[in-house]
């Protein structure tokens, strides 16, 4: 909204700012931090009020989680709003990108506050049924597949592109918006399953927004993607502002949910992070560059699908606990070490995933 105050612009002058995605990118981080500082203790305040015994600890789950009863859920509502209010404020909203991270966002984050609400009115830690909540997302996603394709340039519409090897694009057709839901839904419930310890999920999402706020920017620019040698996505640019805002929004999320959390992300933050990261990959085109980005959430939800199966198949386990960060739970790991030592292994994946962007 506020790029519009460029128009009062001369060419010259504070107002030409506005005109800078990277200008209003930094307006964005600083407005959703401050958002964040700002509210999130009277919202923990209130979810505490309203939720009376906090979000329902699992009974099965490692020992040590006991000690957590009472926390509040619902914390992603801070990021949610931050973020919202930071892309409303300093996107372009004439930008169909904007509006379908925006739409995916915060019909995932609806789906998970839906989710909450069911876990912790019923004090069960059964919420919204499963095959409902895949429903409306495999909804959700189809819809901003499709939108994407309509945005998409020509030569890209409905094509899958490599990292590495701009020459080579698959053409998946009509099969572009079920690997969009593929992606997107992907995403937003591998980020789901990572949310298990006091601030596990929000810094590696944090880490795989801005990798992909960078590729967004360079994705946008007709002039980088020459040097760079990648696609050229009009209009992809304006993500970076978006990104921004998931920045200081986690940063002031992460400052009441670092150990010991005094508020939980819930479904309501991851899923709608999860289907951000996802939404952004398929505008961008960089779909196989999420999975190295966001690596963590791949082997969070590979370990649950492994877990299982070979459960089914032969009745034994393959981890001690699924997702794996419960397995190191499980060997004796404390959780502060379990946590950073994933933000490391979520950095080093980011700059793999930078390093796609291959200079001449």
């Amino acid at each position: 909204m506020l790029y519009w105050l460029a128009e009062l612009s001369d060419g010259g002058g504070a107002f030409n700012l506005f005109r800078y995605i990277t200008f209003r990118a930094g307006g964005a981080f600083l407005t959703a931090l401050i958002f964040g500082f700002l509210f999130g203790q009277p919202l923990i305040n209130v979810l505490r009020r309203t939720q009376g015994k906090g979000q329902p600890i699992r009974g099965d789950g490692p020992e040590g989680h006991i000690a957590k009863a009472g926390t509040p859920t619902m914390g992603g509502l801070l990021i949610v709003g931050a973020l919202l209010t930071s892309t409303l404020l300093w996107a372009r909203l004439d930008n169909p990108f904007v509006w379908l991270v925006l739409f995916v966002t915060m019909s995932y984050a609806a789906i998970g506050f839906a989710d909450d609400y069911a876990k912790v009115s019923k004090q069960s830690s059964a919420g919204v049924s499963g095959k409902v909540r895949l429903l409306l997302g495999f909804l959700i996603a189809a819809v901003a597949g499709f939108w994407a394709s309509l945005y998409h340039p020509e030569a890209l519409t409905g094509q899958l592109a490599f990292p590495f090897f701009k020459n080579f694009l698959l053409d998946l057709g009509l099969l572009f918006v079920p690997f969009s839901i593929i992606v997107i839904v992907g995403a937003a419930n591998a980020v789901n399953l990572t949310d298990g310890l006091d601030g596990l999920a929000i810094m590696p999402v944090m880490i795989a927004a801005g990798t992909l706020g960078i590729i967004a920017y360079a994705v946008g620019r007709v002039d980088v993607t020459e040097y760079l040698d990648v696609h050229y996505v009009p209009g992809t640019g304006e993500l970076l502002i978006f990104t921004a805002g998931i920045f200081g929004g986690g940063l002031g999320f992460l400052w009441y949910n670092a150990p010991p959390a005094a508020v939980f992300m819930g479904d309501t933050g991851s899923l709608a992070l999860g289907g951000a990261l996802g939404a952004i990959a398929v505008a961008t085109k960089h779909e196989i560059v999420l999975a190295i980005v966001g690596g963590l959430f791949v082997v969070e939800a590979l370990s649950v699908i492994i877990q299982v199966l070979y459960f089914k198949r032969t009745g034994k386990r393959v981890f001690l606990m699924a997702p794996i960060h419960h397995h190191y739970e499980k060997k004796g790991w404390a959780e502060p070490q379990i946590v950073i030592r994933f933000w490391i292994i979520s950095l080093i994946l980011a700059l793999i995933g930078l390093a796609t962007l291959k200079v001449r």
